[in-house]
C-alpha cells in the first residue's frame, strides 16, 4: 500500500489555487479540470466531489486512472497518481457530503487510491 508522505500531506494544507484533476478517455484523450472540492482521506486516498463532472465521469466509468497536481505557496509542485472509484454511497460518499458545500450537488464521490506520489521528477512514494 502506498501512503501519502507526511511532507506531501503538510504541503496539501499550503496549496494555492485549486488542484488539477486529470483523467484519460478510452481514446487516449486527456481531460483536466480544476477540482476545488477535494480532501485527503486517511493516509492513502483522495476524495473528490463530483459536482459537475461530464467528461471526467465518462473517463472514470471507462476505467481511467487519475492524477492530481497541486502547487504550494513556495512554488513546489506535487502529483498524486492512482486508480479511481466512483461511488454514490458508503464511507467515501458520506465523507464528501460532510465537507462539500451544501449549495453544490455532490452527485458522487471519486476515491483516488494512491499508487505513486511525485514532486517534480522525484518519486516520493
Amino acid at each position: 500500500m502506498v501512503r501519502i508522505p507526511e511532507k506531501v500531506a503538510t504541503a496539501w494544507s499550503e496549496k494555492v489555487n485549486a488542484p488539477i484533476f486529470t483523467t484519460v478517455g478510452s481514446d487516449g484523450t486527456p481531460n483536466s479540470i480544476y477540482a476545488t472540492c477535494m480532501r485527503i482521506y486517511g493516509d492513502d486516498m483522495l476524495v473528490i466531489a463530483d459536482n459537475f463532472f461530464s467528461k471526467t465521469k465518462k473517463n472514470i466509468m471507462e476505467g481511467s486512472k487519475g492524477t492530481v497536481l497541486f502547487i504550494t505557496k513556495e512554488n513546489t509542485s506535487f502529483q498524486i497518481k492512482g486508480s479511481l472509484e466512483y461511488v454514490t454511497e458508503g464511507p467515501y460518499f458520506d465523507f464528501m457530503k460532510s465537507w462539500n458545500p451544501k449549495k453544490l450537488p455532490g452527485h458522487a464521490a471519486v476515491a483516488l487510491k494512491v499508487e505513486a506520489v511525485f514532486s517534480g521528477s522525484d518519486k516520493l512514494a
